[in-house]
């Protein structure tokens, strides 16, 4: 992974280490933080923030600015994967709103 995902995913920890239920692994080139063994979201390359959402909350998300669905290699996932672009990640709060997006999401399917 490269400076920026490693950057990134600092920042995730950090903001999820009060949560003991979360996981952290190395998945398909991301290092993603896992809940109940389902990923919450996903650090990748170019800090880009993976989130998995409900697909039905995933499609009114997509329209937020610097928001899409996520592509992975050469496939382009369903609105429950959603690529959260850098520069709208910038504050820790707006980090922190799609941690809580994936936690409440995750909780709802759980």
């Amino acid at each position: 992974m490269d400076a920026s995902g490693d950057e990134l995913a600092d920042r995730v920890r950090a903001l999820l280490t009060l949560d003991g239920d979360v996981e952290e692994k190395r998945m398909f080139g991301t290092r993603a933080f896992l809940l109940d063994g389902h990923i919450l979201v996903g650090a990748r390359n170019g800090g880009v923030l993976l989130v998995r959402v409900d697909e039905e909350h995933g499609a009114a998300l997509v329209t937020r600015p610097g928001v899409q669905t996520a592509v992975m290699g050469p496939r382009t996932m369903g609105t429950g994967w959603l690529d959260v672009s850098p520069a709208v990640l910038a504050a820790d709060d707006d980090l922190a709103f799609w941690l809580d997006v994936a936690r409440e999401d995750a909780r709802r399917d759980g």
